[in-house]
This record gives C-alpha cells, sequence and structure tokens, in this order.
C-alpha cells in the first residue's frame, strides 16, 4: 500500500517517471520491515538507472546499509500490517540502527538534524512538509553518467558521511570535517568513496608492521585523493635489488685479497 502523503508530493512527483516507477517496485519487494535486500536486481529489472537509485538516495526515500541493504524511509506510513500476519525482518542489525519518528518514518539513530515539535497536533503534517520540501530537488537532467544540479541539506551530508565513515578503520576526528569536506565526498559518490577507503585498507593490511591509519579527519579531507579512481596505482611486489657491479668487484676484492698483509708488504718497502 502506498499513502499519498509521499507519493503525491511535490518531492515526489517532481522526479523522473523513471525514478517513481524504481521507488514503487522497491516497496513491491520489500519485506514486512520495509526492507530489500538486492535493490540493484530490481533497478535491473525494470530497467532504471544508478541516477534514479542515487536520486532515491539523495532525496532520502530510501536508506542504504553498509551491507547493500536498503530500507523503505516512509515504509510504516505507507503500511500497517496486522500482528498475527507480521513477519519480521530477518535484517535485525540494520534495523537496530534505526528509530521511528513520530510521523513513522525511519531514520538513523545517530542523526538528530531532524527535530519534531512537542505538543502539535500537527506532527506528521509539519514533518512531512519539512522533509519533503526541504529535499526538494531543482533543475534535475537525469543522463548516463550524472545527475543535475541538486539541492543538499545537512540531513543528506550528513546520511552521506555516516554511511562513509562506518567503513574507516580509524575513528578518530569525526567533529573536524567540514560541511564544505563532506559535500566533495558526496559529490564523488559513494561507490567511488567505497573503493577508495578498500584501496586505503588493503595498503595498510600490506604494510600493517610499521603503518598506521589516519585518523578518520585526515584521510576525508584530502588522504583519500590518492585512492580515488583516476589517481590510484596498485602496489606491486618489487623484485630484490640484484647487486650492483661496484658491490660485486668489492666482494671480490674482499675474498681474494689480504688488504693487511698487502698493506704490510707497502710499508716495508
Amino acid at each position: 500500500m502506498f499513502t499519498k502523503k509521499i507519493t503525491e508530493s511535490d518531492a515526489f512527483l517532481d522526479m523522473p517517471s523513471s525514478t517513481q516507477v524504481l521507488y514503487f517496485h522497491l516497496n513491491m519487494a520489500a519485506d514486512d520491515d520495509g526492507f530489500v535486500n538486492n535493490p540493484k536486481k530490481i533497478q535491473r529489472m525494470t530497467g532504471c538507472s544508478d541516477d534514479d537509485m542515487k536520486l532515491l538516495i539523495m532525496k532520502s526515500f530510501i536508506l542504504i546499509f553498509e551491507s547493500g541493504v536498503i530500507v523503505i524511509k516512509h515504509w510504516k506510513m505507507h503500511n500497517y500490517i496486522q500482528s498475527d500476519r507480521y513477519k519480521p525482518t530477518d535484517y535485525v542489525d540494520e534495523k537496530s540502527t534505526l528509530q521511528l519518528k513520530k510521523n513513522k518514518a525511519y531514520t538513523f539513530a545517530e542523526n538528530e538534524n531532524f527535530k519534531i515539535e512537542e505538543n502539535s497536533e500537527n506532527d506528521d503534517k509539519k514533518a512531512i512538509e519539512y522533509e519533503m520540501y526541504t529535499n526538494s530537488v531543482q533543475d534535475v537532467s537525469v543522463g548516463k553518467d550524472r545527475l543535475g544540479k541538486v539541492r543538499l541539506g545537512n540531513k543528506e551530508l550528513c546520511a552521506f558521511f555516516e554511511t562513509i565513515w562506518k567503513l574507516y578503520p580509524s575513528k578518530k576526528g569525526k567533529g573536524q570535517v567540514s560541511d564544505s569536506a563532506k559535500k566533495k565526498l558526496y559529490d564523488i559518490g559513494l561507490e567511488e568513496m567505497t573503493r577508495a577507503v578498500e584501496r586505503y585498507k588493503s595498503d595498510l593490511q600490506k604494510e600493517a608492521d610499521w603503518r598506521k591509519p589516519q585518523n578518520g579527519s585526515t584521510f576525508f579531507k584530502s588522504g583519500y585523493v590518492d585512492y580515488l579512481d583516476a589517481n590510484y596505482t596498485p602496489p606491486t611486489d618489487k623484485p630484490p635489488k640484484p647487486p650492483s657491479d661496484k658491490n660485486k668487484f668489492n666482494q671480490f676484492a674482499q675474498n681474494d685479497y689480504d688488504f693487511e698483509a698487502l698493506e704490510q708488504e707497502i710499508l716495508s718497502n
């Protein structure tokens, strides 16, 4: 089921039809708690693009987890399932990171950027209007490789940063990463930033006897640059350097001559 509060909102209807189609199909594939473990398969089946999936994430119609599982943010608003028919989701770890707002929309438990007024008769309406209109997309042109100009709120940046921060091994300096730095990371995209972090972690493992990870703040400010697709060169195992001719001569000389006896002979003449 679907509530018109979501599917007839300006924010939803402003999206391309292909993005709306993907949203409906993801809802149809979700379990009783709104979780989908194969969003890429659904995307391929419907012929939708990566841009459609990114747009749903950017506008917070779906939330994505490190495991690749997604959840329909407004699932509890769309659906009411009787207790005798309800089957809890298998994705208990992912669900444990969420909490329900008063309007029954999912949000990450650490996200405090969305505040709901207490003691208001219009909590649901205000929450929907705030979420939909502040996340509205302007001048969106969906192309082969990019999305158009998108207005991003602090909420989207924080949600994106939380996702990549969880991938990084050293959890130090989180508060030192500015919004402008987060925006640069966001523009690079989740997939490439995930690859950058994994490349860095791989290099650390190969040099674990002497190399320690940078603080998270250092990596996400500038350290990631060398690990982006355009800049990264995989390390190669270098063979041991053969001795030079000079070293060969010195070794030969030390083996074949008694320098102490030679010196005594020179001094005696």
